[in-house]
């Protein structure tokens, strides 16, 4: 076999477990979508050109409360923001691929094919730029899928947020999180973030999501700048 068509294959084979433990949370942000006034073309189109779920099932959620655009806004910018570290992070393995090769790689750069991008060797290679883009899309293809089922489910079938479904967001952040928790530091900053998390929706904050983000980040570089001063030291 090709070496090409081996990377496509393994790019979606190994996209396919993920592919799979999105289907409650794709399904959710239809459903959700279409029973808080979305029409059916709307909420298609924001998987297709938003692609990115959390920041969709806030921004419906905050849409549907008539929460001001301003804070809307403010907040899916905060949530998609991670996906800017993203960029940076992996720039050094794709800065002198051509941007026929990197534009298409940025939108698909999600939190699970940033998952794959750790191994030194990501990006560098044309079979390499395949196998990302193969699993990246491949799970784009799939969250649209799972959209649309949504969608249908959602015009057709009593309110679906009460079977559950959500805890599949927080089932695949947590299996993404938990691996990448390598130090101190790390562990901070997940520790505070869960914590300010809970502490803040459970009162009604509006914007509990942003703030806890911002202090489990700053908590995070502020413990990697103490080790950093410690180790020094020492």
């Amino acid at each position: 076999m090709q070496p090409v068509k081996k990377a496509i294959i393994k790019g979606f084979l190994d996209m396919l477990p993920l592919c799979l433990a999105v289907i409650p949370w794709g399904i959710l942000c239809g459903s959700l979508a279409i029973q808080n006034g979305f029409t059916a073309l709307e909420t298609q189109a924001m998987s297709l050109l938003v692609f990115a779920g959390s920041a969709q099932l806030v921004a419906i959620e905050l849409m549907a409360g008539n929460t001001p655009l301003l804070t809307i806004l403010f907040t899916t910018f905060i949530i998609s923001s991670r996906h800017f570290l993203y960029g940076l992070a992996v720039r050094h393995k794709v800065i002198d691929q051509p941007m026929r090769w990197r534009l298409p790689v940025s939108f698909v750069l999600t939190d699970e094919l940033f998952a794959f991008s750790h191994h030194r060797k990501a990006y560098r290679t044309k079979v390499r730029l395949v196998y990302a883009l193969s699993a990246g899309f491949s799970f784009y293809i799939a969250w649209n899928i799972w959209t649309l089922i949504g969608i249908v489910a959602g015009s057709m079938l009593p309110d679906l947020t009460n079977l559950g479904l959500d805890f599949a967001i927080a089932a695949t952040f947590i299996a993404l999180v938990i691996p990448g928790i390598k130090n101190t530091a790390s562990l901070v900053t997940v520790t505070v973030a869960g914590v300010t998390a809970t502490w803040l929706k459970s009162t009604g904050f509006e914007l509990w999501l942003v703030c806890s983000a911002l202090l489990a980040m700053s908590a995070g570089y502020t413990t990697a700048r103490l080790t950093a001063k410690k180790d020094t030291k020492t």
